[in-house]
């Protein structure tokens, strides 16, 4: 199971990744990051994607209530979003949120860039880090 650092690597490793970061969407701060920063510095584009993170989250157009249980009859745990996915005129964006057995705030973030990279594979493969990734 990857820690930060080794799921950053394995991100970067996305067709047309350019850049990727794990992030703390309560604060906003980058726990680790690998690649370019697409704002220019990687803690203001953190800062920045946590904003967008928490709109999602907390917006009943994007995440509406929902029962308390999942489908298995326990507890639903993590945000009720599970990814995001902005698309500008020269790549993607893609945001994980990473569901943990504690009150989990961190997301992964890949920048792609548009013209080599594949969105349903970075999708694919960011769910699967989400699942393996070890915090703490």
């Amino acid at each position: 199971m990857p820690g930060i650092d080794e799921c950053l690597l394995e991100a970067m490793l996305v067709p047309g990744a350019r850049g990727a970061a794990v992030v703390d969407w309560i604060s906003g701060l980058a726990l680790g990051s690998a690649g370019e920063p697409s704002g220019g510095d990687h803690e203001a584009t953190a800062a920045e994607t946590a904003e967008l993170a928490r709109m999602a989250t907390e917006y009943r157009a994007f995440a509406p209530d929902e029962p308390t249980g999942d489908s298995n009859g326990g507890e639903a745990k993590g945000p009720p979003v599970e990814d995001l996915i902005v698309t500008t005129r020269t790549g993607y964006h893609v945001v994980r949120f990473v569901e943990t057995t504690f009150d989990s705030s961190v997301f992964l973030h890949l920048w792609l860039d548009r013209e080599l990279g594949n969105l349903a594979l970075a999708r694919l493969r960011l769910t699967d880090l989400a699942e393996r990734l070890v915090l703490g």
